[in-house]
């Protein structure tokens, strides 16, 4: 009797069945009346910072569904790790938990190795998961943290990959704020000057796209040091009615 092989050499290219398979659930779900879920445009302003002795991230409040501003005082700045923070642009909800996964991620490997984990761990976990999950996954981060190596500053796209740059912009409001960052940005600026440019650039945000705005939150982290300011300032404040928009008694007729 012949022996059959059942080993197959690995094959090289794209492979498309996630498309067929798509395909088929579109057509079946077609059938029976029913709609795929619809892309959602979400708007945000992230941006991050390097400068002379640590990193400075900024983030706007914001938080639309569809053409309604659903909350005004969203936090975009989440917790990794004390040396590690990010912020998250896209679905809200997904930013939020793919941020909670990793943290709960990396602390077992805090503790196991007795030292707090470096950057690029948290960096290769987050490009690993929004790789596996594709568009299905809707998050956009800005990293960014102090290891023994130094100072990171990362941002993740949603399809996986990842720049390290002494600044990154993410979000709707991401080419104003990158706009103030090519125009003022130094290698050798201090830290008060850091959060006034950080400010500036989401509030350029905020001002130019109609998915960002209310406040701008800054977070501020160096060797010695870890500062949240939130708000760091309010440039959306609501502005006094002065008009009055009740209507006199009898202004319309009763017809029956």
């Amino acid at each position: 009797m012949a022996a059959v092989s059942v080993y197959q050499p690995p094959v090289g290219g794209f492979s498309f069945d996630n498309c067929r398979r798509n395909a088929v659930l579109e057509a079946d779900f077609a059938k029976k009346g029913y709609k795929l879920p619809t892309v959602q445009k979400t708007g945000t302003a992230i941006v991050g910072v390097v400068y002379k002795d640590g990193i400075v991230l900024g983030a706007d409040t914001r938080a639309t569904e569809g053409m309604v501003v659903a909350d005004k005082n969203c936090s975009k700045i989440h917790f990794i790790a004390p040396n590690i923070y990010c912020c998250g642009a896209g679905t809200a909800a997904d930013t939020d938990m793919a941020t909670q996964l990793i943290s709960s991620d990396l602390e077992p490997h805090s503790l196991s190795t007795g030292h707090l984990p470096r950057v690029v761990t948290a960096n290769r976990m987050l490009k690993q998961m929004v790789f596996r999950y594709q568009d299905y996954l809707g998050v956009s981060l800005v990293l960014r943290g102090v290891a023994v190596t130094g100072l990171h500053l990362y941002s993740t796209y949603p399809h996986g990959s990842t720049d390290k740059l002494p600044y990154a912009t993410m979000g709707s409001g991401s080419l104003a704020a990158m706009a103030v960052f090519e125009d003022k940005f130094r290698s050798d600026i201090e830290e008060e000057e850091a959060k006034k440019l950080v400010s500036e650039a989401i509030s350029a945000g905020n001002f130019n796209n109609l998915g960002s705005g209310s406040n701008t939150d800054l977070c501020v982290i160096s060797k010695i040091k870890l500062d949240f300011l939130r708000p760091y300032s309010m440039p959306n404040k609501k502005g006094t009615r002065f008009g009055r928009y009740r209507c006199e008694k009898g202004t319309t007729a009763v017809l029956t």
